[in-house]
C-alpha cells in the first residue's frame, strides 16, 4: 500500500526527523536513569544538527522533497510476528516490560535517522514499517545496559548506513547486501568479544530468558508461519532447523552429551533461524539456493558456538555472526543451484503444476509435519532432559570429561541461587574430579549457612583432613531452584507434587513414597 507522494519544501519536509528528534529528547527526560537521558538526549542532538545541516544545504540547492507512506508486507507481518512474541515474553517474564520504553525510543531514533539519510542521498524518503523489524530484531539480540545505551544507537545507525552504501547489482536490480538487522548485530558481537565487553550488554540474560515462557519453541513456530505462507522462505528455516537437529543426534550418539547442552535447537539459535536470517531481500531467489542457505545457517551456528567456547568466548553470539558471510553467499548459490555444479538439485522443476501460492503452501505444511516430528522426538521444546542436572551427573560418572564440566558450571549456578544441595554436590565434584580443595571448602561452607547439614559435614570432614564424602537427598527448599532447569520458575508449591516432579526429572533418590526427606 503507498500513499501519493508530497512534493514538499525542505523545510516543512524536515520537520518530520525533528518531530521525532524532540520525542526523543522528550523520552530521555523521562527516564529516571541519568546515562539512558544522556544518551537520548545525545542522539537527538545529532539528529537536531543533521536535520539543520542538511535544511540549509536542501535550501541553498532549491531542492524538494518528496514524502510517501508505504505500508511494505514483509515488514508489517514479520513486525507482528516479533510483537507477538514480545508481548507473550513480557507477560512471563515482567522484567522484560521494563525495556518496552527503550525500544520504542530506539524505534523513534531509526525513523528519524532513515528519513535524514534518505533525504541526504535523494529527493524521496518513504515512511512506513520498515523500523519496525530491524529495531525488534536488534533487541532480540542485543541490547546495552543503561551506562553503555548510548551504544544501541550505534547499532541502529550502523545497519541503516549498510543497508544504504552496501550494495550490490541483485537480478539487475540496486540492493542492499545485509540484513539491516544482523549485520550491526554480528559487527557489534566481533567487537565485543575481542574487548572482552559482553557484560556491557543484556545479552546473556535475554538468551536466557527468551526460554522462561513455557512452549517458547511452539509460540516462535506460530507467528513465523504468515511470513513463511506469503514470502516463500519457509526451506531456509526447515533446512536450518533439520540441520542443526540432525547435527545434534549424530553428536550425542558419538559423545553422549548434548551439543548445546539443554536443547537440540536452543530458543535463541530457533528465534534466529525463523526471524532473523529469513529477510527476503537479503536471501537467495532460488528455492535450492535458500535451502543451501538454511543448511549453511545451521552449520554456521554449530561451528560457531564450538569456536565460541574453545575461546572462552560467550557463546549466545552464534546464532549472529553467520548471517552476514551468508547474506554475501546468496548470489553464489543462486548460481549454483542453477547453472553450477549443483545444478543436479535444482528443486525448480519440482511441483511445476502448482502455483506459486499453493508451493508455499505445500512447503509449509511439510515444515509444520517435521516441527511436530521434531517436537514429539525431543528435539525442541520444555522437556529435554539435558536442563537437570541427573543426566550431567550419570554422565560424569561415566566418564566424560565435558559432562563433569557441565556439571560444575550448573551446580554453580544452582548454588548461587540457593540450593544447599547444589552446594554440596559441587563441593564433592571440586574434590574428586577436580581437586580443588579450597574452593570446595568455600562452597561447602556456603551450604552450610543454607542449612544444608551434609555441606557443614562434607566442610568439617575436609579440615580434618579426610578423603570421603557424603552426598544426600534433595531438601525441600532445594526443588523449586534445581528443578527449574533452563526455564522459568516452578510453579507447583506443594512438596509432595515437586518430590513427583524430581523423580520424572531424573532424581531416582525422590522417587517413592517412602522418600525420607534428608534435611534436619
Amino acid at each position: 500500500m503507498r500513499s501519493d507522494e508530497k512534493q514538499l519544501a525542505p523545510g516543512r519536509a524536515l520537520l518530520l526527523p525533528t518531530a521525532f528528534a524532540l520525542g526523543l529528547v522528550v523520552l530521555g527526560v523521562l527516564r529516571p536513569e541519568p546515562a539512558i537521558t544522556r544518551a537520548m538526549v545525545g542522539a537527538a542532538g545529532v539528529l537536531f544538527t543533521w536535520a539543520a545541516a542538511l535544511f540549509v544545504r536542501a535550501r541553498g540547492a532549491g531542492r524538494t522533497l518528496a514524502l510517501s507512506v508505504v505500508a511494505r508486507k514483509p515488514h508489517y507481518v514479520q513486525s507482528s510476528a516479533q510483537l507477538v512474541l514480545y508481548a507473550y515474553w513480557g507477560y512471563h517474564v515482567p522484567s522484560i516490560r521494563l525495556f518496552y520504553s527503550l525500544i520504542f525510543a530506539q524505534l523513534v531514533f531509526a525513523f528519524a535517522f532513515s528519513s535524514l539519510l534518505a533525504w541526504s542521498r535523494r529527493n524521496e524518503f518513504e515512511l512506513g514499517f520498515g523500523p519496525l523489524p530491524i529495531i525488534l530484531s536488534i533487541n532480540l539480540f542485543l541490547l546495552f545496559r543503561p551506562e553503555w545505551f548510548h551504544w544501541q544507537f550505534a547499532i541502529i545507525a550502523l545497519g541503516y548506513l549498510a543497508k544504504e552504501f552496501i550494495r550490490w547489482d541483485k537480478g539487475g536490480r540496486s540492493t542492499h547486501i545485509f540484513n539491516p538487522s544482523s549485520f550491526p548485530l554480528a559487527v557489534f558481537s566481533l567487537v565485543l568479544i575481542l574487548t572482552g565487553t559482553t557484560d556491557t550488554t543484556l545479552g546473556i540474560e535475554i538468551a536466557t530468558t527468551l526460554f522462561n515462557p513455557p512452549h517458547m519453541h511452539l509460540l516462535i513456530f506460530l507467528v513465523a508461519l504468515p511470513a513463511m505462507l506469503l514470502f516463500g522462505v519457509t526451506t531456509m528455516t526447515l533446512s536450518a532447523a533439520v540441520t542443526t537437529y540432525l547435527f545434534g543426534l549424530a553428536y550425542f550418539g558419538v559423545t553422549g552429551t548434548y551439543l548445546f547442552f539443554d536443547s537440540y535447537i536452543p530458543i535463541a539459535v530457533f528465534v534466529g533461524m525463523t526471524l532473523l536470517f529469513t529477510d527476503p531481500s537479503t536471501s537467495p531467489r532460488t528455492e535450492s539456493g535458500r535451502v543451501f542457505f538454511g543448511v549453511l545457517y545451521g552449520m554456521g551456528t554449530i561451528a560457531m558456538f564450538g569456536v565460541l567456547r574453545l575461546v572462552d568466548a560467550p557463546t549466545f553470539y552464534d546464532k549472529l555472526l553467520p548471517v552476514p558471510i551468508l547474506n554475501m553467499l546468496i548470489q553464489i548459490l543462486d548460481r549454483s543451484v542453477t547453472t553450477g555444479p549443483l545444478r543436479v538439485l535444482d528443486l525448480s522443476k519440482v511441483g511445476t503444476a502448482l502455483s506459486a501460492s499453493r508451493r508455499r503452501l505445500a512447503t509449509v505444511a511439510m515444515w509444520v509435519l517435521l516441527f511436530a516430528g521434531i517436537a514429539a522426538a525431543g528435539g525442541v521444546g520444555d522437556g529435554h532432559r539435558g536442563q537437570w542436572v541427573p543426566f550431567w551427573q550419570t554422565t560424569c560418572a561415566e566418564g566424560s570429561q565435558r559432562a563433569c564440566d557441565y556439571l560444575a558450571v550448573q551446580q554453580q549456578n544452582l548454588c548461587e541461587r540457593g540450593s544447599g544441595w547444589s552446594c554440596n554436590q559441587l563441593g564433592i565434584l571440586l574434590v574428586v574430579q577436580m581437586g580443588d580443595e579450597e574452593e570446595a571448602l568455600g562452597v561447602w561452607s556456603y551450604g552450610c549457612s543454607l542449612g544444608f547439614s551434609a555441606a557443614c559435614d562434607n566442610a568439617a570432614r575436609l579440615e580434618v583432613g579426610s578423603t570421603t564424602f557424603a552426598s544426600a537427598g534433595l531438601a525441600p527448599s532445594d526443588l523449586p531452584i534445581v528443578l527449574r532447569g533452563s526455564k522459568g520458575p516452578v510453579r507447583e508449591q506443594d512438596t509432595a507434587a515437586l518430590y513427583v516432579l524430581a523423580c520424572e526429572r531424573g532424581w531416582t533418590s525422590a522417587c517413592g513414597s517412602s522418600f525420607v526427606d534428608p534435611a534436619p
